[in-house]
C-alpha cells in the first residue's frame, strides 16, 4: 500500500498581497514548497462564495454549492490583463495586519476593485466568457441573479425580499434580470475569472504531482441561491421558510449544542430523483478537486433536526438519513471517486457501519485520543487502533493548534501523552514535533498536517473555534514563514515514515534522498 502525506492550509491563509490569500504567486510558490517537501496532497477549506463581513465569512456557509469565492481572484493577474493598475491595488485599504484577514475591508474595497476590472474588461464580447456562461447556466444564472438581488436589496436575507422574487416566480425573474442586467453580468464575470484562475492553479499543482483535497459542507446556507432557487429540495413550508434546521447536540465544543441554521434536505424527494442534485454536486466537486472531503459525514446516516427558530439545540432530535442508497447511486453514476468521510463528533455503531460500507477512508485526530480515564488505550483515535483505510491529522481547522492544545492539557493528560510517546525528556515547546512524527508513523494510508502545526504555532493561529463568532477564518501566513528549512524538515519526516511522493519531488532532490 502506498502511503502519502499532505498539508492543510486554506487558500485564504496564503501570504498573498492585498489582504487575503488568493490564486496569485503565493499559491504557486506553496505548490512548489509542497513538491520539495515530498507531499502528495494540499488540503484546502471550501472555496465557496461566503457571506459578508465580520463573523459571517465562514466557508461552510456559502451563497452557493457551486460558486467560487471572488476574494480568491488574483488582483495581480487582473493587473497583467490590463483591467487594473498596480497603483489602484496598492492604494486600496485591505486592513493593517498581514497575519489576519479583515473581511469588512475586503467587502468594502476588494469588491470595488473587482467591479472596476469588470467595467474595463469588455467581457460582453469575450467568446470564452459566453462559453463559460453557457456551460454553467444550470447554476450560474440563479446564483448571479441572487447575488445581484442581494446587492439591490442592501444585503438583506432573501426571506426579506418582496414575495414575487422571494418565491422565485418566473415573471419576477424576467423583470429583475432585465433591471439588473449589468449587476448580473458582473457576478458572472467574477465566476468566470475565479474558474479560469483556479483551473490554471490546479493544473499546475497536478503537473507537480500534487493533488488537491477539497472540502464540501454537507449543508448549504439558509440564505443562499440553492435554497432560493430549489426550495423543493429542502424542508420548507409553503412560504419557503425552514421548518427545521441542522445542527448538532451538546458536546465538548458547546454545552447547549450548535444551531447551524441550514435547512435540512427532503431526502424522500432526492431519492425520487435518483439523487440528481447530489450527484451533480459531487460531479462538479470532482471537476474542482482531486479528492473530496465531505464534512459531517455522519449526517448521511442520521441527522440532527432542530425546530426552526430555536436558539439552542436542546430541543432537537435525530432523524434517518439516506445512508448507502446515496453513495451507491454516486458510485453507479460517477464510478470510483476518491472521498474522505469526515466522521468526527458523536459516533454510533450505525455511523461506523456506514463508513465501512462506503469504503471511504475516515478521519482520525490525535487530539481526540487523549483521555486519562482511558487506561486500557481503547480510544479509537490512538494510532494502535487505526485501520489502514483512514486519514490521520494532528488536528483540523476546528481544533486548537497542536502546540496550543498541549499548553492547555492537564497534568494527567500530559502524562498520558508522554507515556504513549515514551518521550519523557522532550521539552514541552518541542513536543508538537513528536506528535507529528506519531501521526506520520501510523499505519494510516494518508496523513495530513495543518501548516500551523509544522510551524509549532500556538492558538493565535487557530482557524476556527466552533460556537463562537467574530474571530474565525482570519488567520494567515506572513511572508517568510514557509521556508526552505521547513520544507527540508517536512521532507525528512516524510521520508522517515515512507510517505514521500516521488512524483512530486524535484529530480535532484529525489536522487539525493534515494542515496
Amino acid at each position: 500500500m502506498k502511503r502519502y502525506a499532505g498539508v492543510l492550509l486554506s487558500v485564504t491563509s496564503l501570504p498573498s498581497k492585498h489582504g487575503i490569500g488568493c490564486f496569485d504567486r503565493a499559491a504557486y510558490d506553496f505548490v512548489d514548497f509542497l513538491a520539495r517537501a515530498g507531499q502528495r496532497y494540499w488540503q484546502i477549506l471550501p472555496l465557496g462564495s461566503t457571506s459578508y463581513g465580520g463573523s459571517d465569512d465562514s466557508p461552510y456557509q456559502a451563497f452557493s454549492a457551486f460558486a467560487g469565492n471572488p476574494y480568491m481572484i488574483s488582483l495581480d493577474e487582473l493587473v497583467r490583463e490590463g483591467v487594473l493598475t498596480e497603483a489602484e491595488c496598492e492604494s486600496a485599504d485591505f486592513g493593517s495586519n498581514p497575519a489576519r484577514v479583515d473581511f469588512d475591508k475586503l467587502h468594502e474595497n476588494r469588491l470595488a476593485l473587482l467591479h472596476r476590472a469588470y467595467e474595463r474588461s469588455n467581457v460582453g464580447s469575450d467568446p470564452e466568457f459566453h462559453s463559460f456562461c453557457a456551460a454553467n447556466h444550470w447554476w450560474l444564472d440563479d446564483y448571479a441573479l441572487f447575488m445581484a438581488l442581494k446587492s439591490y436589496f442592501q444585503d438583506a436575507a432573501y426571506r426579506q425580499w418582496p414575495e414575487d422574487i422571494r418565491m422565485h416566480w418566473g415573471f419576477a425573474l424576467d423583470y429583475y434580470n432585465r433591471e439588473l442586467y449589468f449587476d448580473v453580468e458582473f457576478q458572472k464575470y467574477l465566476q468566470y475569472k475565479f474558474d479560469a484562475q483556479w483551473t490554471r492553479l490546479k493544473a499546475y499543482a497536478n503537473e507537480k504531482g500534487i493533488q488537491i483535497v477539497g472540502d464540501i459542507p454537507i449543508y448549504v446556507s439558509p440564505d443562499g441561491a440553492d435554497v432560493w432557487a430549489h426550495p423543493e429540495l429542502f424542508q420548507l413550508d409553503g412560504h419557503n421558510a425552514p421548518v427545521a434546521v441542522a445542527g448538532c447536540p451538546p458536546d465538548g465544543f458547546a454545552a447547549e449544542g450548535q444551531v447551524w441554521g441550514s435547512p435540512l434536505y427532503r431526502w424522500d424527494l432526492h431519492r425520487a430523483t435518483d439523487y440528481e442534485w447530489w450527484v451533480t454536486r459531487m460531479w462538479y466537486s470532482f471537476k474542482l478537486y482531486d479528492v473530496v472531503r465531505i464534512d459531517h459525514f455522519r449526517g448521511f446516516d442520521e441527522y440532527f433536526s432542530i425546530p426552526a427558530g430555536d436558539k439552542t439545540a436542546l430541543g432537537g432530535h435525530w432523524e434517518q438519513g439516506p445512508g448507502m442508497d446515496l453513495f451507491n447511486t454516486i458510485h453507479r453514476r460517477l464510478g470510483p471517486v476518491h472521498i474522505i468521510a469526515e466522521d468526527l463528533g458523536y459516533m454510533t455503531d450505525s455511523v461506523r457501519q456506514l463508513v465501512r460500507d462506503s469504503g471511504y477512508p475516515n478521519m482520525k485526530v490525535l487530539q481526540f485520543a487523549v483521555d486519562p480515564k482511558d487506561v486500557a488505550g481503547s480510544n479509537e483515535y490512538w494510532p494502535h487502533n487505526y485501520s489502514q483505510n483512514c486519514v490521520v491529522y494532528t488536528g483540523t481547522h476546528d481544533n486548537e493548534t497542536v502546540s496550543g492544545w498541549l499548553r492547555g492539557l492537564s497534568r494527567e493528560a500530559m502524562a498520558q501523552v508522554r507515556s504513549y510517546l515514551c518521550n519523557p525528556d522532550t521539552p514541552d515547546s518541542q513536543l508538537y514535533r513528536s506528535l507529528i512524527n506519531l501521526a506520520m508513523a501510523s499505519c494510516a494510508r494518508d496523513c495530513i498536517i495543518p501548516i500551523q502545526d509544522y510551524l509549532g504555532l500556538g492558538n493565535e493561529a487557530r482557524m476556527n473555534q466552533p460556537a463562537t463568532v467574530g474571530k474565525n477564518w482570519r488567520w494567515r501566513l506572513t511572508p517568510g514563514q514557509v521556508t526552505e528549512k521547513l520544507a527540508e524538515e517536512i521532507l525528512a519526516v516524510t521520508l522517515r515514515t515512507n510517505r514521500a511522493n516521488w512524483d512530486a519531488l524535484p529530480k535532484k532532490d529525489a536522487e539525493e534522498s534515494e542515496e
